[in-house]
């Protein structure tokens, strides 16, 4: 019995990482470190590794609460559409009990890590669980569901920054925005796969509501937003050429993702979401990382 117990407990733990896309943690986790090396940098020139590891535990485990929360409320939704009739939820690979039981212990480990940050970064941790939640539900009362979700991912460099400063910062709330608006514009293009099967079974979404090609083109004006936010975050904090050769190459893939991508030919939606995206994020960071340096950060 207990030789079957422990070779189901890593399968199960296993399977629920699948269920909340651990991986996909390198879109926001990345401007989360932005936001926190930066403000190390502009208090004292040092990274402070503790607080680092504390805001690594508090994005990943809001994020997993968030996914966890996605998939139970949307798993008869999720059921109906052939693209998602695979996930652990609906297949059964994973059980309702195990993903509210990891959904709880994500978010408690999130509201613990904010508590060992600040006083206000815990007061205001329930202000980020709510848009996480509301998010999936607003598939069913708006045609914006992606504004929603942008705000929700806005709050990591916001928090960040609230982490290590412990004070209200328009600079983080710039790069908040920005992040935001590129994953609400990603996220346009890649509900355009789901425009029958939202369609069909009363799915709100822009794709669905206005049609494809007003979704990307909803997309590009987001990450040309995005652009210019970046920009305007570098500007604020008196960002070196690194940086700004950063912001450079996250253009230039935002070009390529746009090309790669038409109204007419989504055969490449995938690669545009998960490679090009997750490409932006670490690049951007590395160069910022190494701005940083350059002026002086501490390592």
């Amino acid at each position: 019995m207990s030789s079957t117990a422990a070779v189901e407990v890593p399968g199960r733990t296993k399977a629920f990482l699948r269920l909340v896309m651990i991986e996909h943690s390198v879109f926001a986790l990345p401007f989360a470190y932005i936001a926190a090396l930066t403000a190390m940098f502009l208090a004292d020139k040092r990274v402070h590794w503790g607080e680092l590891f504390v805001v690594t535990v508090c994005m990943v485990g809001l994020r997993t609460f968030a996914m966890a929360a996605n998939r139970i409320i949307d798993r008869e939704l999720d059921a109906r559409n052939p693209r998602t009739a695979t996930r652990e939820l609906v297949t059964g690979a994973v059980s309702l009990k195990t993903a509210y039981v990891g959904s709880a212990v994500a978010l408690v480990v999130f509201l613990g890590a904010a508590a060992m940050l600040n006083p206000l970064c815990l007061a205001l941790a329930p202000v980020a669980v709510v848009p996480m939640v509301v998010y999936p539900y607003g598939k069913r009362f708006t045609n914006f569901p992606q504004a929603i979700l942008g705000l929700a991912q806005a709050m990591g460099p916001v928090g960040a920054w609230l982490a290590v400063t412990g004070s209200w910062s328009w600079e983080a709330v710039v790069l908040g925005a920005a992040v935001g608006i590129w994953i609400g514009g990603f996220d346009l293009i890649y509900a355009c796969q789901d425009v029958g099967s939202d369609r069909d079974n009363g799915v709100r979404s822009v794709p669905a509501r206005f049609g494809v090609p007003a979704a990307i083109r909803g997309a590009r004006v987001c990450h040309v937003l995005t652009t210019l936010l970046l920009g305007w975050f570098a500007v604020l904090t008196h960002a070196g050429a690194a940086f700004w050769t950063g912001l450079l190459v996250v253009a230039g893939a935002f070009v390529y993702e746009h090309t790669i991508v038409r109204p007419n030919d989504l055969s490449k939606l995938n690669r545009a979401f998960f490679q090009t995206n997750s490409f932006v994020g670490v690049s951007l960071f590395f160069f910022a990382l190494v701005d940083l340096v350059v002026r002086g950060l501490g390592i």
